[in-house]
């Protein structure tokens, strides 16, 4: 289910970057229906290869319990989800 950013704290952990608005709309639908609280927010990112740009895309967060349920959602339906590094000591 889609929460607003309150819901997340300072907790939340990127998933997902959706460079298409066909891409978001069914990813929202996929988490909605697998039972994933999740957020999602217009943000900009770097793309290309030769010519680098600013472009923008809807960034999908999770709570960090909810990412293995976020990653296999993601994976059965084709998406390839960004993976997290691990965190330097």
């Amino acid at each position: 289910m889609k929460r607003e950013p309150s819901f997340f704290g300072d907790r939340a952990e990127l998933v997902y970057i959706a460079k298409r608005l066909r891409d978001a709309l069914r990813l929202e639908g996929l988490l909605t229906g697998a039972g994933v609280d999740y957020g999602v927010e217009a943000d900009q990112y770097r793309g290309g290869v030769l010519f680098q740009s600013e472009r923008n895309g809807a960034f999908f967060y999770v709570l960090p319990e909810a990412l293995p349920m976020a990653h296999q959602v993601l994976r059965e339906n084709g998406y390839r989800p960004l993976e997290q590094e691990p965190d330097k000591k």
